[in-house]
């Protein structure tokens, strides 16, 4: 029979504060199979982990329950407590009494506690039928494919090669550089953006562990995290030329694109040539001579910029704050006030959002320094009238209304994510939010990894960013890689879906429901098989089975049932 140890934790008042953790720990300690009980203030501290240890070597425990928080945050730590005094770690189980009772029954400490003892009883019902299961070892492949050239994944693949690791640099354009190659300065020092981006694609066309493929997609992505075939289609003057890669690794840098200014005509977007976006608006303060209107060339003497142009309004635009026009335009006003002393630049601002160390004086020194006018509130027209354009709109602090007549307008347009970046979502496997930009595991504890092992995101395929977050986000990548790789081999969970091919009939019926495709027939005998580096022991296939000959390991039905019996 098993000694199972049943740890209550307090989590400080998260748990503690909302139910009666004495009589948890109470209704644990008089199940026949545990033999003994605790509560600690914070079970995952390094005092509450060495409580564990004590525990199993004083009570001879070979089973461990862990009420606490989500077994997302610390079961990892409790297991690894466990096996340092010889508990297989996969006989420790945690119970979630945080997420799962006291933060969804605050003000109900009498249900919370029973809910809590049911869920710890139930949780000692597995774990004494838990088997003692090993990692499976994996073979890793250390070389990363980069998808997409700019700054983000230049920045990916120099900090991989230069840690030793090869790397596949893949860009669709015919050229590296991505949106950089047309910027004309940074900020915060109005750095020439050029110059920086010239330094990285030098050291990345000079680089021995940097392979570079322009004019290329990926066209298919098989096997998983450490595995994956990487199937390459370049475009070259002859025809198409595929190319395969093996490759451990998948870091996304597709950066982003332009809002087309086509959506915009109220505010003149394709309506006029002198309504430009900020990024033509860079490429023109790229003129050694000035910026120079599209429609006649000459230099402009009265800029309006007008910020949120399609952004933060859902009916005519995206309802996201790009993050990066704040910034963006008062780096070009100030530059359009150097280049053309004479001129004057004014902004039309809905919110100024300039959150970054040192952002916010740099706007603050656009307007005091540099001259530019900053009026709050919104543009409502922009249209040609006589060969001039015609702006209408509002201060609304002033409570005015205004009409100026200038000779350029810049919209500060929103950064959407690249044209193809959904159809590579789907080779890559992986999601999408509502916006078309990729989704990150976790927004707070797993921001650069995906859901799909293996997979990492850079840079504005994830979300608007400006360049020192976009690199920042790159190393960050890079380093997850890193740590991939410097593993012998690969340890996958042991819970995944086996297969009793005694009772198998080989239907394939569960290879069709699997969502991650880790099922196969086998080629040997009509019966199914398991890639176990696939599985992530849903259970998907144990319930579309006829026959009940698959199942999760320690997931089985008895004690499911079990566990349904300490609830019902």
């Amino acid at each position: 029979m098993s000694r199972v140890g049943v740890f209550v934790c307090h989590c400080g008042h998260n748990i503690a504060g909302a139910l009666d953790v004495d009589q948890v720990v109470r209704a644990a300690g008089g199940h026949p199979a545990v033999v003994f009980a605790a509560d600690y203030r914070y079970m995952c501290s390094d005092p509450g982990q060495q409580l564990i240890r004590t525990a199993i070597r004083e009570q001879q425990l070979d089973a461990v329950v862990v009420a606490a928080c989500s077994p997302a945050m610390h079961e990892t730590t409790f297991r690894r407590a466990c096996a340092t005094e010889g508990v297989n770690a996969f006989r420790c189980e945690s119970a979630n009494i945080r997420e799962q009772v006291t933060w969804v029954h605050q003000g109900q400490p009498e249900a919370a506690t029973l809910k809590a003892a049911e869920i710890v009883l139930s949780v000692v019902e597995k774990v004494r039928r838990n088997a003692s299961l090993a990692p499976i070892q994996l073979p890793l492949t250390r070389r990363c494919l980069v998808i997409g050239g700019g700054i983000s994944g230049l920045t990916a693949a120099l900090d991989l090669a230069d840690a030793g690791y090869p790397v596949i640099l893949m860009e669709r354009a015919p050229a590296l550089g991505g949106k950089m190659r047309q910027f004309s300065r940074s900020y915060l020092n109005l750095a020439d953006g050029e110059h920086l981006l010239q330094e990285r694609l030098r050291r990345v066309s000079q680089h021995p562990q940097i392979q570079v493929l322009t004019s290329s997609q990926v066209q298919e992505l098989s096997g998983y995290v450490g595995n994956f075939q990487a199937r390459i289609v370049r475009q070259e003057p002859e025809g198409e030329v595929e190319f395969s890669f093996e490759v451990g690794a998948v870091i996304v840098a597709t950066g982003w694109e332009p809002y087309p200014l086509e959506r915009l005509p109220a505010l003149g977007g394709a309506q006029h040539p002198d309504v430009v976006d900020t990024l033509t608006f860079e490429r023109m303060l790229l003129d050694p001579d000035g910026p120079r209107r599209p429609s006649d060339g000459r230099v402009p003497q009265q800029v309006v910029f007008v910020q949120c142009a399609g952004s933060r309004d859902a009916t005519r635009g995206v309802p996201y704050c790009s993050k990066v026009c704040c910034m963006v335009v008062a780096k070009q006003a100030r530059a359009y006030r150097q280049r053309v002393p004479q001129g004057s630049a004014c902004v039309f601002y809905t919110d100024l959002r300039s959150g970054g160390k040192g952002y916010e004086e740099y706007v603050q020194q656009a307007a005091e320094q540099f001259g530019v006018l900053y009026l709050r509130g919104e543009v409502s027209r922009v249209e040609a009238v006589e060969g001039q354009i015609r702006l209408q709109g509002e201060d609304t602090l002033a409570g005015l209304s205004l009409e100026l007549t200038p000779d350029l307008v810049v919209l500060a347009t929103p950064l959407l994510p690249a044209a193809s970046v959904l159809e590579l979502a789907q080779v890559l496997h992986i999601s999408a939010d509502a916006d078309g930009f990729l989704s990150e595991a976790h927004p707070k504890l797993r921001p650069v990894e995906t859901l799909t092992a293996g997979v990492y995101l850079a840079g504005c395929c994830q979300g608007p960013k400006d360049i020192p977050e976009s690199v920042a986000q790159a190393g960050a990548a890079a380093a997850k890689v890193m740590q991939l790789f410097s593993q012998e081999m690969l340890s996958q969970s042991p819970t995944v879906a086996v297969v009793d091919v005694e009772l198998c009939a080989g239907c394939g019926a569960c290879i069709e429901t699997c969502p991650y495709g880790a099922r196969s027939l086998s080629v040997i005998r009509p019966v199914a098989v398991v890639n176990p580096a696939l599985c992530q022991a849903c259970g998907a296939c144990a319930v579309i089975c006829p026959n009940k000959a698959t199942e999760v390991a320690n997931w089985d039905a008895t004690q499911i049932l079990a566990m349904v019996g300490e609830v019902s």
